[in-house]
């Protein structure tokens, strides 16, 4: 298992399916955020539920976040080492007439990504932790209701986070414009379906920052 890791070809395999489990998270983050533009109610519910169910809470979410880490980790490394590769392909001919731009910056992207999501779980995640674990309050109630969507709209109140989230999310999609068609490289799927996936993947890519970015920008003109 450790040759596998320390392949190129294992490297690239792990990043891409690393990649998709991410990505798999997103489909199901945007889809119980969007809800809060439509029901309140529902929203609560929803997040309630996610909140304190324990397959969730001790399974799925430790889950996540090693898959976060080992996302990353993984994309330095394989930045590394083509970095150090390009050296010499550059001395050979114009690496910049055989990639696009976002293919040679996906460090910078990524750096930006994670940077975001510091601040996202200093935004949501410890407070959410901090309430439920050290304060010991696992009902979810504020004032006798679902604190859940007013937390939601407290957040997006201050012009600046809400700023910061969209450019974020525009990242995000650059990032993924490019990673959704290299992660599909990486497992070899070179085939009649080739084109359908790519016009899937630039759909994703646009469409679930979209929607986070429409999230934001309704909570702060609606709260």
């Amino acid at each position: 298992m450790s040759g596998f890791f320390t392949s190129s070809i294992g490297r690239k395999y792990a990043m891409a399916l690393s990649a998709f489990f991410l990505m798999f998270f997103l489909i199901m983050h945007v889809a119980l955020n969007a809800v809060s533009l439509f029901s309140e109610d529902a929203f609560n519910q929803a997040s309630h539920f996610m909140g304190t169910n324990p397959l969730i809470q001790f399974l799925m979410q430790p889950i996540l976040m090693i898959g976060v880490v080992f996302h990353f980790v993984m994309g330095f490394i394989l930045e590394a080492k083509n970095r150090s590769a390009r050296v010499v392909s550059y001395a050979k001919n114009n690496g910049a007439a055989n990639s696009t731009w976002m293919s040679r910056n996906m460090i910078y992207s990524g750096l930006f990504i994670l940077i975001f999501l510091v601040i996202h779980f200093l935004d949501f995640w410890i407070p959410e932790i901090n309430t439920k674990y050290i304060v010991g309050d696992m009902s979810g109630l504020h004032e006798g209701s679902f604190r859940y969507y007013h937390e939601l709209q407290l957040k997006f109140i201050p012009i600046w986070r809400v700023a910061l989230y969209c450019i974020g999310f525009v990242f995000l999609a650059l990032h993924l414009l490019h990673g959704f068609d290299s992660a599909f490289q990486s497992l070899g799927a070179n085939n009649k379906y080739t084109k359908g996936l790519k016009g899937f993947g630039k759909a994703y890519a646009i469409l679930i920052p979209l929607v986070f970015i429409i999230i934001a920008l309704f909570h702060h003109f609606n709260h």
